[in-house]
């Protein structure tokens, strides 16, 4: 009797230890894999026209442990989300918005990760550079050099993360969208020279309550200031009127805006729609009657369903299931 209760006893700290050792390669996984989800890399080995300025620092707005919003912005990176299921060989690059002065890195970067992750597509936040004379030889074209390297790097890379190098789309909210926009219609301007041979060019474009123009009456006017100056010339803000740049080469676009956005007149988004069909390239435009400026992924009114509009479209081009 003794010995059967020995031996139930060893038995019972075997499982014991059994379940011990599983568990701690079950927390390892995950912490693995949660490392693996949240990957940051910096964009640049040598930053293009870059100034050095010790004493410029980036600054963060922490909420409950996370940061909700960063400005100061003078490294680059790209965040890495891979999808835990289901993933497909499509590839976002997000731009936040933020007027060109600060990154709404939460509420239009991780957030939006996290949404394209759950159709299956691989998400990259970029952390771009802010338009500033401090440490940059010309803050005009600072945040098109980090856009532009940010999806050669993408498509140089696609291999590690099972992407299709014809499914790499660009995404922007509100600032962040005049960014993508840029990328979308200057996409082979030579303003740096890249370690990737690979085309800038997007495949797609999701411009989000996007600032499209710079033109004095459409233009939101403090990303027009942060971007080009206080009294640029004609024809510098010509160039970076993207409504103005579209040809056929230019890559299909989704675009959403809300009537009532004071900030960035839905007009932006019709006059690149326009643009858009005037030259033959497949575009959708949404305009909802309510939601103003910066709703993000949708917070109430009509503008809470533009996702459902989105993952529409991102299906009936073959970029999800």
């Amino acid at each position: 009797m003794k010995q059967q209760i020995k031996l139930q006893t060893k038995r019972r700290k075997m499982l014991l230890q059994h379940k011990q050792i599983l568990s701690f390669i079950f927390i390892l996984t995950i912490t693995f894999y949660a490392t693996a989800q949240n990957q940051v890399v910096n964009l640049w080995e040598q930053i293009p026209g870059e100034i050095e300025n010790n004493s410029y620092k980036e600054k963060e707005v922490i909420k409950q442990g996370k940061a909700q919003s960063t400005s100061q912005v003078s490294v680059p990176t790209l965040s890495i989300f891979v999808p835990q299921t289901k993933a497909n060989q499509t590839a976002v690059i997000i731009c936040p918005g933020g007027g060109y002065s600060h990154l709404s890195i939460d509420k239009e970067g991780t957030k939006v990760a996290q949404w394209l992750n759950s159709l299956g597509i691989t998400a990259f936040v970029l952390k771009y550079r802010l338009p500033n004379d401090l440490i940059m030889k010309n803050k005009n074209i600072g945040p098109l050099q980090d856009a532009q390297e940010a999806l050669r790097y993408v498509r140089h890379n696609a291999s590690k993360w099972n992407l299709d190098i014809h499914k790499i789309g660009i995404m922007g909210f509100s600032a962040g969208g005049h960014l993508a926009a840029s990328l979308s219609t200057h996409y082979d301007d030579n303003i740096y020279t890249s370690r990737f041979s690979k085309s800038a060019r997007p495949d797609f474009s999701l411009l989000i309550y996007p600032v499209i123009s710079m033109q004095k009456d459409l233009t939101h006017k403090g990303s027009r200031t942060n971007l080009l100056g206080e009294n640029p010339s004609q024809d510098l803000i010509d160039s970076f009127s993207n409504e103005k740049k579209v040809t056929p080469q230019t890559p299909p676009a989704f675009l959403i805006h809300a009537t009532d956005d004071s900030a960035v007149y839905p007009e932006n988004s019709i006059a690149y729609y326009l643009a858009l069909k005037k030259n033959g390239v497949a575009a959708e435009m949404h305009i909802y009657e309510k939601g103003g400026h910066g709703f993000g992924l949708g917070v109430k009114d009509t503008s809470l369903y533009w996702t459902k509009d989105c993952t529409e479209w991102l299906k009936s081009n073959n970029y999800c299931n």
